[in-house]
């Protein structure tokens, strides 16, 4: 009986498990997988191994494909309803005819991250129609995406971002009209190339959304912050995207939030606060203004906060230290200012701090070692002073540190910084430190990739750095190296270098003949500011910003120059070059700024500019260039600065030169251009904002109607106190390095021929001196209502001086002398208050001077030359003397369709009188001056 029992059970244990076999793959999808794996083949990168790709373990003697890594079966039908190939190294391409489609059952589809040779999504997607889920995201695909995925009704989830995409004008809003159903949509640098319709704010089921990066423009709509179910929404790097921050109610499960790099604006709401499930939030890079709010105390989950490079007011860090959580903080450009914070001490899971370029003072806190889990530490560009703590080497994890740009000081000793093992960034420029740096020093097992040790006040290159094989940024500006640069130095990470400044040191040449110097990769080197006497150092076909100025480089310029086709930036001035230009330099298609300022070129200038000339500033002033302008330089429509002052350079003022659209300033002076200026219809410089036609021969009456049609000189943008400058990038490996090259300008302010380093845009002059001009001043002229300096001197100018020169009431600088002007000095000129520099001189002037205000700071030789003038400061009385009342300074000239100057600055720099100049120009270049990163046309910018 007992056996019987038993017999019993085991036919039970054998139903049992009879009935919970589950069914094997179909053959046919078997068959279709199979068939889709020999499309492709495995291309894993080499450093890895063994190849690990799902598709590996796919073996045609198990045919039980739901067993296959990747793939999923429906337990009661046995078909393939989820395949998941995300990074599994496949590289081909997909069709419409691929096996793929087969699987018809497919309800989950995950392609991401595999490389599909920019093949374009297939239309055969359409036949999955029971798709809920697809992912092909950062996966090599290109082209149109197809409206075919909009017949898959039923996807919960699209995430076809990070590809070479694009997204026809109206598809944004067809994806929000079609598929009703999305939870999670995301289009991350597909090219979209539109606003944003208002009726995503109508899928209530949206819990994710990310649309950064796709040139999307116009207004962002508000209602999309209120959706009840979002909880991640990232829009950022749509650089045209507008919008503001709105209310936020404690509902709110918003989680993630990216508006970085937008053109958001307005203020922050207190109710941000309420955002209490807030994890990241990156709002770098836009337009936000007022107080970073006190509610963000609230905050309290975040482990990702970017506020950088807005315009908060001003504040301090004391509202940090509730975020205890936070791993990533960027507060750069924030107007911090006062200490550093000793509430950041209790985040101790930070691995990243940015507090660059803000106002913090003070010593960096020895406190910072309790960061232990720091990787990244930016505190440049501060007002930090004082030693670097040794307690900074107990941040055993920090990979970049970066110092630069602030007031520290003290010895330090090299040695600090190789106990951190996993450094590989170093800046230490810009402040006064001295480094000591241990000739016994062993760094084998350190590699650096960025090292900058300007303003350390090194003798001699350091020897360390002969074991340094990958550096890719090496700054060793500002210190006094002496002599030649030694062979190993040149042997110096010769395969990676990317970026190499030796400028301001005290160098001579190089201790060996170099053809081309050897750095393969090299792309940014600066020289400049040294005592080279060689010939012209060539820099490898990579460079694109070569800067040797300011050195007494000697001989030609050689044709193997004519091989750097990627170069942007030449920088040769200020040496003893000689010589013809070679004709090959046309091969330079990429050349944005050339400048060749005092050197002893001489001949013709060539016809190197060439249609799609890409230069924006040419200067070759200061040289013996003879013979007629280049009629190629019309090519040039990109040009903004052209200085070719002080050649021997004789021509008509070329018709063509007036249509190139983009010039702002222009300077022919000393040399000896003639004929008449009549400008070409509809052309005539509109952008000019600075003219020197100095000493030449140019006649008959001045140019009317060019006054009339340099637009930029009667009114600017109070706002715009930009520099005029050229941009440049170079990226390397690790981060980029943004370049700002600025222009510089020799042009004489009161009476001083003076060279500048940068021009700002507001700066507006008109010099046309010293030729053989004649008849009256055009009462036009008053048009030009933002002049800074207006010099007539030295023609045949006749008639009175205009009344209209009371409307330039930015004047600091007015010469009208030695003319042929008569009649009275109108008495409303007292009212130009910034007016440093008059001089009448040598007229046929009559009548009392004007007497107050700017008029009683001039003296005699303003006024000498002029025997019909009368009153203070000469000492001829006038007759029946009394006090001057100046009638008002009221004149309006015809200005056509412009409108008169808004923005009134008396305001704003009464008092200044004589200065204002100073504040337009910034500084003269110095052959020694002080270390400044942003000196010598460049600045570097560090990740925001």
């Amino acid at each position: 009986m007992r056996f019987l029992f038993f017999l019993w059970g085991l036919s039970l244990i054998s139903v049992g498990s009879f009935s919970t076999v589950r069914p094997l793959c179909h053959d046919d999808e078997s068959f279709a997988l199979l068939q889709f794996k020999q499309t492709f083949t495995i291309n894993q990168p080499p450093s890895y191994a063994p190849a690990n790709s799902k598709i590996s373990s796919w073996l045609t003697h198990n045919s039980d494909c739901c067993m296959w890594d990747g793939v999923q079966c429906d337990e009661n039908t046995g078909y393939v309803t989820s395949l998941d190939l995300s990074s599994s190294y496949l590289y081909g391409s997909i069709n419409s005819s691929s096996s793929l489609f087969q699987l018809v059952h497919l309800q989950w589809l995950n392609l991401a991250n595999n490389n599909f040779n920019h093949s374009r999504v297939p239309l055969g997607v359409r036949q999955l129609s029971k798709l809920t889920y697809l992912n092909l995201s950062n996966s090599a695909f290109s082209g149109q995406i197809p409206s075919e995925i909009l017949q898959l009704s039923k996807l919960v989830s699209l995430d076809i971002g990070l590809n070479s995409l694009s997204l026809h004008k109206h598809g944004l809003k067809s994806i929000t009209d079609k598929l009703m159903n999305l939870e999670e949509l995301v289009l991350s640098e597909v090219e979209i190339l539109s606003t944003i319709p208002s009726n995503l704010a109508n899928l209530s089921s949206l819990t994710s959304i990310d649309l950064s990066d796709c040139r999307l423009h116009g207004e962002f709509p508000i209602g999309i912050f209120q959706l009840p179910n979002l909880k991640s929404l990232n829009v950022s790097f749509n650089s045209n995207l507008t919008g503001h921050v709105p209310e936020f109610n404690r509902s709110s499960p918003l989680e993630v939030l990216g508006l970085a790099f937008t053109s958001f604006s307005g203020m922050l709401p207190d109710s941000i606060g309420n955002l209490k499930s807030l994890f990241s939030l990156d709002v770098g890079g836009c337009n936000f203004s007022g107080p970073i709010p006190s509610t963000f105390d609230n905050l309290t989950e975040l482990t990702y906060l970017r506020l950088s490079s807005n315009n908060f007011n001003l504040g301090t860090l004391s509202w940090v230290g509730k975020h205890t959580k936070l791993t990533h903080l960027y507060l750069k450009s924030t107007n911090l200012f006062g200490f550093i914070s000793f509430s950041l001490r209790n985040l101790t899971q930070l691995k990243t701090v940015h507090l660059g370029y803000n106002h913090l003072t003070g010593p960096i806190p020895s406190w910072l070692a309790n960061l232990t889990q720091l990787n990244i530490l930016w505190l440049q560009a501060n007002n930090l002073y004082g030693p670097i703590p040794m307690s900074i080497s107990n941040l055993k994890n920090l990979q970049i540190l970066d110092l630069f740009l602030n007031q520290l000081s003290g010895t330090v000793k090299f040695d600090l910084f190789l106990e951190l093992k996993s450094l590989f960034y170093l800046q230490l420029s810009g402040n006064d430190l001295s480094l000591h740096i241990n000739p016994n020093t062993n760094t084998t097992l350190q590699k650096f990739k960025v090292l900058g040790l300007g303003s350390c006040h090194l003798n001699d290159f350091p020897d360390f750095l002969r074991n340094q094989d990958q550096l890719e940024v090496l700054l060793l500006d500002n210190n006094t190296i002496h002599g030649q640069i030694t062979k190993w130095i040149a042997n110096v990470s010769k395969d990676s270098l990317v970026i190499l400044d030796l400028s301001a040191n005290f160098l001579t040449g190089f201790d060996q003949t170099l053809g081309t110097l050897p750095w393969t990769g090299l792309k940014k080197l600066d020289l400049f500011d040294n005592k080279f006497q060689v010939s012209l150092p060539i820099p490898p076909p990579s460079i694109i910003s070569y800067d040797i100025s300011n050195n007494s480089l000697h001989g030609e310029i050689s044709q193997m120059i004519c091989n750097l086709s990627s170069l942007s930036y030449l920088d040769l001035s200020y040496n003893n070059l000689s010589g013809f230009l070679p004709q090959c330099l046309r091969n330079l298609r990429n050349l944005s700024v050339f400048n060749l300022q005092h050197n002893n070129f001489h001949g013709r200038i060539p016809q190197i500019f060439l249609e799609g000339c890409k230069l924006r500033m040419i200067s070759l002033n200061h040289n013996g260039f003879q013979g007629p302008l280049p009629s190629s330089l019309a090519n040039c429509t990109m040009l903004e600065i052209l200085d070719l002052g002080n050649n021997h350079i004789i021509d008509f003022f070329p018709s063509w030169l007036d249509i190139l659209p983009e010039l702002r300033i222009l300077i022919l002076q000393s040399n000896g251009f003639h004929g008449i200026l009549t400008p070409n219809a509809n052309f005539g410089f509109p952008k000019l904002h600075v003219i020197d036609l100095s000493n030449n021969n140019f006649s008959g009456k001045l140019p009317s109607e060019y006054f009339q049609i340099w637009k930029s000189m009667k009114s600017f943008d109070a706002g715009g106190l930009t520099y005029m400058k050229a941009n440049g990038q170079v990226q390397i490996s690790i981060n980029g390095w943004f370049f700002i090259l600025y222009y510089p300008m020799t042009f004489t302010i009161k009476g001083i021929r003076t060279e500048y380093e940068k021009i700002q845009n507001i700066f507006v002059a008109i010099d046309l001196s010293s030729n053989r001009f004649e008849g009256e001043i055009p009462k036009i002229v008053g048009n030009l209502r933002v002049l800074h300096t207006l010099n007539l001197s030295k023609n045949i100018l006749t008639g009175s001086i205009p009344l209209s020169l009371v409307n330039l009431t930015n004047l600091e600088s007015l010469d009208l002398s030695q003319n042929m002007l008569s009649g009275e000095i109108p008495m409303q000129l007292v009212d130009l208050t910034f007016l440093a520099v008059l001089n009448v001189s040598h007229n046929h002037l009559t009548g009392p001077i004007p007497e107050g205000k700017q008029f009683s700071t001039f003296e005699n030789s303003s006024f000498d030359g002029n025997e019909g003038l009368c009153g203070s400061p000469l000492s001829k009385k006038c007759a029946g003397s009394k006090d001057l009342t100046p009638p008002p300074s009221i004149f309006v000239e015809d200005q056509g369709s412009e409108s008169p100057f808004e923005f009134d600055w008396k305001p704003v720099m009464m008092g200044y009188g004589c200065g204002f100049i100073v504040g337009v120009f910034v500084g003269k270049i110095m052959i020694k001056r002080k270390y400044d990163w942003f000196r010598k046309t460049f600045a570097v910018g560090h990740p925001t």
